[in-house]
């Protein structure tokens, strides 16, 4: 069997161009090709990333800048999130070396795999951390919990590498595959626009939160391409039948006795 392809690399609002550059070397350095940029601060190209890239010009050529991080993983069917806290999203929490079996094992079954790294200063947003199906969290010291994004990518990367050296009898996923981040997030929105047409999200102040937690409880069921379907197929359903009972309501409002139908004529 041939190697299977490396997980892609997404970096969220990157700050600065010296660190894509260095991401782009060490993912060189262990065989990750596929680099993605969500809203850099400065823009795309820059510079200063090929100098810090020493040499590693193929990473740098072959990137991608995407709008947003649904975006950037819709094409992606298991994607986990690097950072220190779960966030309270309930989400498989795996150390780099976990992470990399389940991503080698995904991706020798023809599934797109990545890793999402967050900016240098804030990190991921919740939001979009819920977009993914797991956590990857690095086991540092907790006395100096500071990574530099280079790093990150660097230990996530060996991980990868060191498995693939090592060479696994890969654990092909059984049955269909889950579906991508496209089909998800079309999901998702889906219920949501229903959710605020019902008045779900009560108070709206709290719709994000709960937004962010419905995502990540449905995520956690790794629906297939069938399954997405069939549960737009029930919201559908669901908002057809909500809006027969308001048109029904509407009319009984509407007729000469409150829709009360016709009155008898008492005793006579």
């Amino acid at each position: 069997m041939s190697e299977p392809s490396p997980p892609v690399v997404i970096l969220d609002k990157s700050q600065m161009a010296e660190n894509i550059g260095a991401v782009a070397r060490v993912m060189a350095n262990f065989g990750l090709t596929d680099l993605r940029l969500v809203q850099p601060r400065d823009g795309w190209p820059q510079e200063r990333a090929w100098a810090m890239a020493s040499g590693a010009d193929w990473v740098l050529d072959g990137i991608k800048v995407f709008d947003s991080v649904a975006d950037a993983v819709a094409d992606l069917h298991t994607v986990y999130a690097a950072t220190a806290r779960s966030r309270g999203t309930r989400q498989p929490v795996r150390t780099p070396r976990e992470t990399a079996r389940v991503l080698y094992d995904d991706r020798t079954s023809g599934l797109g795999v990545g890793l999402l790294f967050g900016g240098e200063r804030a990190g991921l947003e919740t939001s979009d951390i819920a977009l993914c199906q797991g956590i990857v969290t690095i086991p540092i010291d907790p006395r100096h919990q500071s990574l530099n994004l280079a790093q990150a990518v660097a230990i996530n990367a060996y991980e990868w590498r060191t498995l693939i050296l090592d060479a696994p009898p890969p654990r092909f996923r059984e049955g269909e595959p889950p579906a991508t981040g496209e089909t998800l997030l079309g999901m998702y929105e889906h219920l949501e626009r229903e959710l605020d047409a019902g008045g779900f999200f009560h108070p709206p102040e709290k719709r994000p939160s709960m937004v962010q937690n419905l995502r990540v409880m449905l995520g956690r069921a790794a629906f297939t391409d069938q399954e997405a379907a069939t549960f737009r197929g029930v919201i559908t359903a669901l908002s057809k039948g909500r809006g027969r009972v308001l048109a029904k309501l509407a009319a009984q409002k509407s007729s000469p006795n409150g829709g009360g139908g016709p009155r008898s004529g008492g005793g006579g």
